[in-house]
């Protein structure tokens, strides 16, 4: 029986099944292992682990709930954070999804330049980098999801820069959502593009590696919010919001962070929201060395994190600003049918539009068509989303349906 404990409960002889620590390095060559030491036990709650899962068939158990009973008592927490209405879509996803992919193409390529000037020791052009933030930042208050939904594609080779670009439109979305001025919106956007510019003078070898990291390497890494700002420095205008975004988006309100290891009260605003948008996008996305989790579970992750990582004010404002089904996820209705959620519904997040294309009873593709699930029997609705669904299981491309003429 798997069992989620807390870091504290941690005694020798248990079986570690999951260290529970998502988008961060830990100082273990595995993640599954019996406890043979005190040292070990140290470790954990060094690297500021604070819930485990463990495996009580292999070794000693303890009062705790099942991860089952754990995981469904914070999912509820999050449904009903995440069900605020807070959507407020101008244009419909097909007349945005154009002009989203060119932005995305765009931004991609400025990122990309970015760090090869870095890298090469070159002073970085905000003259460049300002008009993509402007883009962005346009797209999103025409239709949140329209860009959101199509970079959530990420290859293993362009991660790191549409990480980057991922992070300032999220992070972008997420101030809109919190009503913050143009200004604070643009610059925080600036820092979302280039918080990870420091990242140039990371080796790709280290970046890339599928296997865990040894202490030089991590060392290595954790260098790069330094060097980001470093290089930013040397930029003419730039401002203090994107300076404190690339220097600071890896602090951890409990103090666990790098690289100065501020807490709670020492971390800007914008930095913790930066935060939480940095590991959001990391954890969602597939890596040489993990498989990206469904948003679904990925919010729930977050909400978790947030008792000692995130400022929990912050975590479910998040929550509330992607929503419990992002536009782009893929989703089982109770008619057996999977569907891609092409729009949220604006008082309504549990029930959106849906564009379905198969059928998980025939195992077979069908007619795509649009259902909006807010409407009732006989007005394009009648059905209901009973859970995400994984396309690598079921093998299709619910991206391929996200713009459909209806």
């Amino acid at each position: 029986m798997l069992k989620k404990i807390d870091s504290s409960q941690l005694k020798i002889g248990m079986a570690i099944h999951d260290l529970d620590c998502g988008w961060m390095e830990h100082p273990f060559a595995r993640s599954r292992f019996v406890l043979t030491s005190e040292v070990e036990i140290l470790k954990i709650h060094q690297a500021g682990i604070r819930s485990v899962v463990i495996d009580c068939a292999q070794g000693i158990n303890t009062d705790a709930p099942t991860v089952a009973e754990a995981r469904a008592s914070i999912e509820a927490e999050v449904v009903a954070i995440a069900t605020a209405p807070v959507a407020r879509t101008r244009v419909t996803l097909s007349e945005e999804l154009a002009r989203a992919t060119q932005i995305r193409r765009q931004a991609t390529g400025v990122v990309r330049t970015v760090m090869g000037d870095a890298r090469l020791g070159k002073v970085v052009e905000l003259g460049q980098v300002g008009p993509i933030v402007e883009n962005i930042t346009a797209s999103i208050l025409r239709n949140p999801g329209a860009l959101s939904g199509l970079l959530r594609i990420k290859s293993k080779d362009d991660y790191t820069f549409l990480h980057s670009v991922s992070v300032c439109t999220l992070l972008v979305a997420f101030c809109n959502v919190r009503g913050m001025d143009a200004e604070t919106t643009y610059q925080a956007g600036l820092g979302g593009l280039l918080h990870d510019t420091g990242k140039a003078l990371v080796p790709d070898a280290i970046l890339n590696k599928a296997g865990a990291l040894t202490d030089v390497e991590f060392a290595i890494i954790k260098k790069h919010p330094r060097d980001g700002h470093t290089i930013l420095m040397q930029s003419d205008g730039i401002g203090t919001i994107p300076l404190d975004i690339t220097l600071h988006h890896h602090e951890r309100c409990d103090g666990n962070g790098y690289p100065d290891k501020q807490a709670q009260g020492q971390i800007s605003e914008l930095a913790r929201m930066a935060a939480i948008v940095d590991v959001y996008d990391a954890i969602t996305s597939d890596r040489s060395y993990h498989k990206g989790m469904p948003p679904a579970d990925a919010l729930r992750k977050i909400f978790e994190w947030s008792k000692f990582h995130f400022d929990p004010a912050l975590a479910q404002e998040f929550v509330r600003c992607v929503g419990i089904y992002p536009v782009g996820t893929l989703v089982m209705l109770e008619s057996g049918r999977l569907g891609v959620v092409a729009e949220a519904h604006e008082t309504s997040l549990l029930t959106p539009k849906v564009n379905v294309f198969f059928n998980t009873k025939t195992k077979e593709y069908i007619k795509p068509q649009q259902i909006d699930l807010a409407r009732g029997v006989g007005f394009g609705g009648s059905d209901k989303i009973v859970r995400h669904e994984s396309p690598s299981l079921w093998q299709v491309d619910p991206m391929r349906f996200m713009d459909m003429a209806v």
